[in-house]
């Protein structure tokens, strides 16, 4: 059954990863590269490189990224990048294969824009439901948080991308174009939000398992998932014994990774998963909201 249930794992991960990194690159090749868009990321940057250079996008793509997953690989451990590395691979290669048939439409820019965030969404989303990236800025602004943990994901990626997309601008020789590549971020990010973390982003599931191996669940969703846990003690009605239940909370897309972990350590734990309606904290929505009122805001001028 265990293994059984390890081949239908390694089955689903191929299948999900291989789909997204099939779709990101068909917009790639269809819509962003032959419009002279580079909306952020690794991809973004040997778009312009292609354009300056000639360069296959695939190619470099491949060889930009090894450096980011082998500083992934030392400051995370290897096994969570392996799935990293075959949606690069895929990614990569797809890149390079469809730009020899793939249609192209250059018709409205605003279009490109758009349908192509839509693919690159919906690709990039299929990607992450197996807890894999397609490496880049992505998982360049992962390893930087772990430096600079004052810096949330969300902002480095921004950043990271900012710079790419003021680039583009320079390169291709067009503001304009850097705004279409603006619109582009702007559905992929919502399509990755709309069917990762639903609607809002403070939301996501409660776990409560009852296990003898909690701690070693608990260990292992700290270290491959920096999630935090909460360890409860309990005492069973039924078997009269102490015991501890673990509490966790993760995000949508996070549910398969610990689900994993749970049955890998345990395959007759109890476990209960509900809805989280609002979480607030780290890893979430900040407790406190950093933009502030007029009158919040003179007063800390009054202050100093």
């Amino acid at each position: 059954m265990a293994n059984a249930a390890g081949r239908k794992g390694i089955f689903m991960d191929a299948a999900f990863i291989t789909a997204g990194a099939a779709v990101y690159a068909t917009a790639v090749t269809a819509l962003t590269a032959p419009n002279n868009i580079a909306p952020g990321g690794v991809t973004g940057l040997c778009t312009m490189l292609n354009f300056l250079l000639g360069t296959p996008i695939g190619l470099m793509s491949f060889l930009i990224n090894i450096p980011i997953v082998v500083w992934a690989v030392l400051e995370i451990g290897y096994k969570l990048v392996v799935r990293t590395v075959a949606a690069v691979v895929l990614s990569s290669l797809f890149i390079d294969i469809f730009t020899g048939f793939m249609p192209v439409y250059r018709g409205n820019p605003i279009l490109v824009a758009v349908f192509s965030g839509v693919c690159e969404g919906l690709g990039l989303s299929l990607t992450f439901i197996r807890g894999a990236t397609t490496g880049g800025t992505d998982m360049v602004a992962r390893l930087l948080e772990r430096r600079m943990p004052h810096m949330s994901m969300g902002k480095l990626m921004l950043a990271l991308d900012g710079v790419i997309v003021a680039a583009s601008a320079v390169v291709f020789g067009s503001i304009e174009n850097a705004m279409y590549a603006c619109i582009s971020i702007f559905v992929c990010t919502s399509i990755i939000d709309a069917i990762l973390y639903g609607t809002d982003a403070g939301t996501g599931k409660l776990f409560y398992v009852m296990s003898p191996k909690v701690r070693e669940m608990g260990r292992r969703i700290i270290e491959e998932m920096d999630r935090t846990v909460t360890y409860l003690g309990s005492h069973g009605g039924y078997s009269n014994e102490p015991g501890e239940t673990m509490l966790c909370v993760v995000r949508r897309f996070e549910v398969y990774q610990i689900q994993a972990i749970i049955r890998e350590e345990d395959k007759n734990a109890f476990v209960i998963v509900g809805d989280a309606g609002q979480i607030t904290g780290e890893g979430f929505k900040p407790m406190h909201p950093d933009d502030k009122s007029l009158k919040e805001l003179l007063g800390e001028i009054k202050k100093k």
